[in-house]
């Protein structure tokens, strides 16, 4: 009811609202004919009153019809989201529609590539493929499973081939890296080759080197070469031996003493002895070892061999008793006394002759210069009861017996010597020479160590020479 009456009542207001205008013009118009007319205003008074009562329900009349429309608005408002959202609706369906249809259209006009696969023949197919590809069932439809077939079995092909083609290619970059590395191998090879070629004529050219260089030192005073000689050779000597040549050059460098040290004899035989007794005690082979000491021996040494070679043949004596009880050690020391005046080269009294006896472990002492014969006993009773005639000590006579003779031989075991040895601290049977760190470990012990500080203390070195130079010195005033 209420539906059905709004429009007549909103039709009622707008016509109201017409004749009201039209009441209001009217009255208007009579207000104005009176006011032309010159009436009387009573008439105007009644007139004044209808038209504000025609205002006061214009007004009404005008509200009524904006809150009606305000109220209409309100309502279009509450519909218009749903026709809004009902719109978008509308315009997705019809995009998906116009996205399928494009899609069933796009299917429609796919062309397969299976076309243009060239596969096997279906009789070669069923001929050569592998059984676990045939017995596959891949479709419920016989000819679309038989393509699906023939497909797998294209597939396993280009597999196979493409697995083979790639050991190829294998196999190729390992011939190329073969061949690369073989390269590489010669080129070492020669380069190996060529550094080896240097390196062994190297000692030759170092040698020639040392050699050019000896007279620079001789004339300069810097004998290096014979000190690194000296130095190389001292360290194969037996260890009494090198406890005379170290107290006497300790002596020198200490005291300034007017001696000088000379070692001699074959650095070679010296090695081969120090190897061979090597051998014996660990039973090992010391090649390596013989190897590295002959390449530092020292440049001079193969003149010295020969020198030494010419002098051997003159002494048939000595060489006899290399192989029996007096063998002694290849070196020996020589030590040139000088005279101790105060002159600037003061002249050399005498030569002294240090050498060992290996298996009787007695140092034997002499005279170097055979030609001076006045000086053959100046060392005979140089302290009291010392002729030099007898073994030292118990051990070498037990060994020795009654068959060793000192009187003819130009070296004798006096007992002085054996003191200036320091065969008192060392051990009674002499370790064997070796280059290891044994003989430094025993060289080194305790007990060699406080023996050389009593040594020292006793003033052997310098009592020594003091009772050589004043008996030789002696001598010369006799003479």
């Amino acid at each position: 009811m209420e539906v059905e009456a709004e429009p007549a009542f909103v039709k009622t207001a707008h016509e109201a609202l017409d004749e009201t205008r039209r009441a209001v013009e009217e009255i208007a118009a009579k207000i104005l004919f009176i006011k032309k007319e010159g009436k009387p205003k009573s008439e105007l008074r009644e007139l004044s009153t209808k038209m504000s009562l025609l205002f006061i329900t214009l007004r009404q009349l005008n509200r009524t019809i904006l809150v009606e429309e305000d109220r209409i608005k309100a309502e279009t408002e509450s519909a218009k989201a749903p026709v809004d959202f009902t719109t978008l609706q509308l315009h997705n369906l019809m995009y998906e529609k116009n996205h399928y249809l494009k899609a069933i259209n796009t299917c429609r006009d796919f062309r397969s590539k299976y076309s243009d696969i060239e596969l096997v023949p279906e009789e070669e197919f069923l001929k050569n493929a592998p059984e676990d590809i045939k017995e596959k069932v891949l479709a419920s439809d016989a000819a679309h499973d038989l393509m699906l077939k023939r497909f797998n079995y294209e597939l396993f092909q280009s597999l196979l081939n493409a697995k083979q083609h790639l050991s190829f290619l294998k196999r190729k970059e390992l011939c190329k890296l073969r061949e690369k590395l073989e390269q590489h191998k010669k080129s070492l090879v020669e380069t190996i080759a060529s550094r080896k070629k240097f390196l062994s004529s190297l000692p030759s050219h170092l040698k020639s080197l040392k050699k050019a260089t000896l007279p620079v030192q001789q004339q300069l005073g810097i004998l290096h070469s014979k000190k690194l000689k000296q130095h190389y050779a001292a360290e194969l000597l037996p260890p009494p031996l090198y406890i005379v040549y170290s107290q006497l050059l300790a002596q020198k460098e200490a005291f300034g003493e007017k001696i000088e040290m000379e070692i001699t004899g074959s650095v070679k035989d010296a090695q081969t002895f120090s190897q061979r007794q090597a051998s014996r005690e660990n039973g090992t082979s010391t090649n390596m070892e013989s190897i590295r000491l002959e390449d530092d021996a020292p440049d001079e040494e193969e003149d010295v061999q020969r020198r030494r070679k010419r002098l051997k043949k003159n002494l048939p004596k000595e060489n006899g008793d290399q192989g029996g009880i007096q063998q002694t050690h290849p070196l020996k020391v020589l030590v040139h006394i000088f005279d101790d005046d105060l002159q600037p080269k003061p002249p050399k009294l005498m030569s002294l002759k240090f050498e060992y006896l290996i298996k009787l472990n007695v140092v034997c002492v002499g005279v170097e210069d055979p030609e001076q014969v006045s000086d053959e006993n100046i060392l005979c009773n140089l302290f009291p009861n010392d002729t030099g005639t007898e073994l030292p000590h118990q051990t070498a006579k037990l060994y020795a017996g009654d068959f060793v003779v000192f009187g003819d031989k130009s070296t004798r075991p006096y007992m002085w010597a054996q003191h200036l040895a320091g065969m008192d601290f060392l051990p009674e049977v002499p370790p064997l020479q070796q280059h290891s760190e044994n003989l430094k470990t025993e060289v080194r012990s305790a007990n060699v160590s406080s023996g050389l500080s009593l040594y020292r203390r006793e003033n052997r070195v310098q009592t020594v020479l003091q009772r050589i130079r004043s008996r030789k010195k002696a001598l010369m005033a006799l003479v």
